[in-house]
């Protein structure tokens, strides 16, 4: 099926020169009105096999890497057929995640570019093509198989079919935290508003917006472009966004608005039946040291109330966390494998037994996205043989991918009834 969007990554750095001395550049399929190059072929294979340690000179390893490839020029196709649409502000979000992945790597934007002799720029220019492809791909999968579900009876058939093959279960532990974000102080989201309205007001006063937004916008992705976002239909943006963004007039711009990343002041460029073309100036709220040292001390207090007054963890995370997927669950974040966790949160559980709580933990996740943790570990579960009681979550995963793969291959086959293609 298809590969993950890291194979972007080592196509554009990895394989630069790999073929440039071949003159020729034999078909090894056509799919539609794209071709799929021997090289590619090749190259890929070769990917592939350092990671699953086979030859990759096999000829039946490189058929079937190509049978892959066929596939998601396929799946490319239809998505193309079907009017699927990836707009620039998903790529440019895609891009910014895939791009602070590779500075949190190196640890510098200064060593990525060090490592792949190329500039950020350049870097952001020779992905955003394949970026688009792989979002196409990813919407047209998800429209088809976003619904898919596996009943309790179909986990119990997969576990009785495959237990044998499921291997040892590692060790997991379950957790539950207490989350404070700094960047939620009420005080930081004054000055970001705040100076938000004062790049409104000279906008109202006759700044240029689009200068505006290449001088102060915290967007990366779009300001650069003096804001522009592109064209965009319903459903693309974020709700608080969108419903201000399709009321506006052409040429309009908007009061400051909230959404989850800061606040926007949005000028309605174009409109086309229900497409619209906006551009925006975004201002992050962005945390300080005075910021930190009240999530450290609000944490603190609560961490005194549970381990001093019987105070219950359940309790406080739903009042005070501000993590809102897991607040009214008790701060429940389920189970996990000890080796698959953060690094962070790994080592403030380290040393804790069942019903233990850390003392405050900063977890970072991108650059400037970082926030405080109380975490608790509920419960520990030693290696143990896969079973139903302890592991019903990760085996009715593994149940709906193998339901979806069963339905992907059929799907594809009948792509392939559908679309041209050939193998030359």
């Amino acid at each position: 099926m298809l590969k993950k969007a890291f194979l972007v990554f080592l196509l554009l750095f990895g394989g630069g020169t790999l073929f440039a001395q071949e003159v020729i550049e034999k078909i090894a399929a056509i799919v539609d009105n794209d071709v799929i190059l021997e090289s590619e072929v090749k190259l890929r294979a070769m990917i592939e096999a350092q990671r699953e340690g086979v030859n990759p000179n096999d000829k039946d390893f490189q058929a079937k890497v190509l049978e892959s490839m066929i596939e998601e020029k396929l799946l490319y196709a239809w998505a193309v057929l079907d009017s699927i649409i990836v707009t620039k502000p998903e790529i440019d979000q895609y891009m910014n995640y895939q791009i602070q992945q590779l500075v949190r790597q190196f640890g510098s934007e200064e060593e990525v570019e060090r490592q792949y002799k190329k500039s950020i720029a350049q870097i952001k220019r020779e992905l955003e093509p394949e970026i688009e492809k792989n979002l196409l791909m990813k919407k047209a999968q998800d429209k088809k198989f976003a619904s898919v579900q596996v009943s309790r009876r179909e986990v119990e058939e997969f576990y009785k079919e495959f237990r044998d093959s499921l291997g040892n279960s590692p060790e997991k532990v379950k957790l539950s935290h207490i989350f404070r974000s700094p960047v939620k102080s009420e005080r930081l989201k004054k000055i970001a508003h705040d100076f938000a309205e004062t790049l409104l007001d000279s906008i109202k006063h006759g700044a240029d917006f689009a200068e505006m937004a290449k001088k102060y916008s915290q967007d990366p992705g779009s300001a650069v472009n003096g804001g522009d976002l592109g064209w965009a239909p319903r459903g693309m943006f974020f709700p608080e966004f969108e419903s201000v963004a399709f009321r506006l007039r052409v040429g309009e711009v908007s009061d400051v608005i909230e959404s989850p990343v800061g606040y926007h002041i949005i000028q309605l460029m174009d409109r086309r039946g229900e497409q619209i073309r906006a551009r925006h100036i975004l201002i992050q709220i962005k945390p300080d040291d005075e910021s930190d040292i009240e999530a450290i001390n609000f944490l603190s207090a609560l961490r005194d109330s549970l381990l001093f007054f019987n105070a219950d963890f359940k309790t406080l995370a739903r009042k005070y966390s501000q993590d809102e997927r897991t607040a009214k669950s008790g701060g429940s974040l389920g189970s996990y494998y000890i080796d698959k966790l953060d690094p962070d949160l790994k080592e403030a559980i380290r040393n804790l037994k069942e019903g233990g709580i850390s003392t405050v933990k900063r977890i970072d996740y991108a650059k400037d996205e970082y926030g405080f943790h109380l975490v608790k570990v509920d419960e520990r579960i030693p290696a143990h043989y896969p079973n139903l009681e302890l592991d019903y979550d990760e085996i009715q995963e593994l149940a709906l991918m193998h339901k979806k793969q069963k339905l992907e291959s059929e799907w594809f086959d009948e792509l392939k009834s559908k679309i041209y293609w050939e193998i030359k």
